[in-house]
């Protein structure tokens, strides 16, 4: 694995773009194709619209922008993410489930967020902070975290539970509309019919 990781060296701004999903990663690879294609045109298609100087400085371009990409991307190369957050890991989850069961709603968050800080492709944090949100009546934030995880490649795990919660979100929205329009008094259940 660590060696497929180093491969996206071969591309500027790919190790940022690919693994962490770096916008300046992207800029880097998308400049480096764009000025290797010019080059590339400027060489083998239409070699009577350039001048040979012109060529050799795009070529001499592609080849820095090449290597000082490369040398940059090797220096500030990514480090792997930890895949579980290991027995710092267990340990934080273990507290904020525990906080979730007692109803420490807060307590529950701090805990999940240090842990998605540690491992944040930890797909099982990720599904009870959403839960936590739609318990606490934040179900916007509960249903943006469910999306994400959902994208996730951890979430595929845990597909099942994310549908369950977004029903369970839908019904705690739609529950409050329906309430309202519930009578509140015996008097609304039924008009009351005067003797004629």
């Amino acid at each position: 694995m660590a060696l497929l990781r180093r491969l996206t060296l071969v591309w500027p701004g790919l190790p940022g773009l690919w693994l962490r999903g770096s916008r300046s990663g992207l800029v880097l690879a998308l400049a480096l194709a764009v000025l290797l294609d010019v080059a590339i045109v400027a060489t083998f298609v239409w070699s009577e619209l350039f001048d040979a100087a012109l060529v050799v400085g795009l070529w001499a371009a592609v080849a820095a922008v090449w290597g000082v990409g490369t040398a940059v991307g090797w220096a500030t190369f990514p480090a792997a993410l930890p895949a579980a957050g290991g027995a710092d890991g267990e340990a934080l989850f273990q507290a904020a489930r525990d906080s979730y069961l007692a109803r420490d709603w807060l307590a529950a968050e701090e805990r999940l967020r240090e842990l998605l800080t540690l491992s944040p492709t930890d797909g099982e944090a990720q599904l009870l902070l959403a839960t936590l949100w739609r318990r606490a009546g934040r179900p916007r934030e509960a249903r943006t975290a469910l999306e994400a995880l959902a994208r996730s490649d951890a979430g595929r795990r845990w597909s099942a539970e994310i549908e369950r919660e977004r029903h369970l979100i839908l019904a705690a929205e739609t529950a409050p509309a329906e309430v309202s329009r519930l009578p509140t008094r015996q008097a609304d259940a039924a008009p009351v019919r005067r003797a004629a």
